[in-house]
């Protein structure tokens, strides 16, 4: 098998390691008209695919795709249909939470016999809240080429139509999906100079705006929801007017994205979590430092390591 690769390599770009290998003979069909998929170079291919309108893929990624030896997606069911729109044949191999730990080392041991992978996404551009980080990791470990393919985001689609500022922002990811943990973190964020961008489930939507708006003010932010869809929404008010949309409506559906403007001029900024300080307080009395960052973990659901660091410093205080 190594040896066929490498002897493909050879012939189609002229020597071992330079660009122009990967299957070569894949074809897409685009407005109607079958196109020839031009020969890539081996390596990781990090592929942009569409967050809802499938003609927002572009040329390059449909190459890239039809190339491929391989594609590894996080749903293959998803994958499918944007593969059978534009007529690509490529096989997929699942590559998600579950199975990236047994697939990964085979993914790698691939590409080091030269092949040409792509690696996509649900939907938008891959890495992004989904478990391809640590491919891409293994990968420039190993010294095998990595190849950005940019295309939609979710994240910047929303960003742009929020009439929030642009020029700084900060991407959060998913919050805690407990209360007391998500106000924590939002208390961490508060002091973001710039818009915070987040992703948030349906369900949880009315509840995480009512934090946010007890925990950071009425500050300015939008909602966008089911981006480039037929039934495309962006809501833009205020943190409280947005919460109580949503608690008197019920929760949305579709993918959501929030964005939270950044604190205003001459509003005082948290320097702690009164919160999270408090419940360590409690904790020293009867626990060491470790225990007692321990438990506060375990009851907010914050990163061990950021309790503890807090805790150390409401030690010191306390000491002083």
């Amino acid at each position: 098998m190594t040896k066929r690769i490498i002897e493909r390599r050879d012939r189609q770009a002229g020597g071992r390691g330079e660009p122009g290998a990967g299957r070569g003979q894949g074809v897409f069909t685009a407005f109607g008209l079958a196109a020839e998929a031009s020969p890539i170079a081996p390596g990781l291919h990090i592929v942009a695919t569409p967050i809802g309108n499938l003609q927002d893929v572009s040329f390059r990624a449909l190459s890239t795709l039809a190339a491929a030896d391989a594609i590894l997606a996080e749903d293959t069911r998803v994958t499918k249909t944007l593969l059978a729109h534009y007529g690509i044949a490529t096989p997929l191999v699942a590559y998600n939470d579950h199975s990236a730990p047994v697939i990964r080392p085979r993914m790698i041991a691939r590409l080091e016999e030269g092949q040409a992978l792509a690696l996509v996404s649900d939907a938008g551009t891959p890495l992004v809240s989904d478990p391809g980080y640590k491919l891409v990791e293994a990968a420039i470990e190993a010294g095998i080429p990595v190849t950005g393919v940019p295309g939609p985001s979710a994240v910047l689609s929303a960003l742009v139509l929020s009439g929030l500022p642009t020029d700084r922002f900060f991407f959060e990811g998913f919050l805690p999906a407990k209360s007391a943990a998500r106000k924590a973190r939002l208390q961490v964020l508060s002091v973001i100079p710039g818009t915070v961008v987040l992703f948030e489930s349906a369900r949880r939507l009315p509840e995480m705006l009512a934090d946010a708006a007890a925990t950071l003010g009425n500050r300015p932010a939008a909602v966008a929801r089911e981006l480039t869809k037929m039934f495309e929404t962006v809501r833009r008010a205020p943190l409280a007017e947005l919460a109580a949309t949503f608690a008197a409506e019920g929760p949305p559906k579709g993918e959501i994205v929030v964005l939270i403007g950044p604190p205003g001029d001459g509003v005082a900024l948290p320097e702690a979590d009164t919160s999270l300080d408090a419940r360590l307080v409690a904790a020293l009395r009867t626990h060491s430092i470790k225990d007692a960052a321990s438990i506060v973990a375990d009851e907010t659901g914050l990163p061990r390591r950021e309790v503890y660091a807090r805790a150390l410093a409401v030690a010191r205080a306390q000491d002083a």
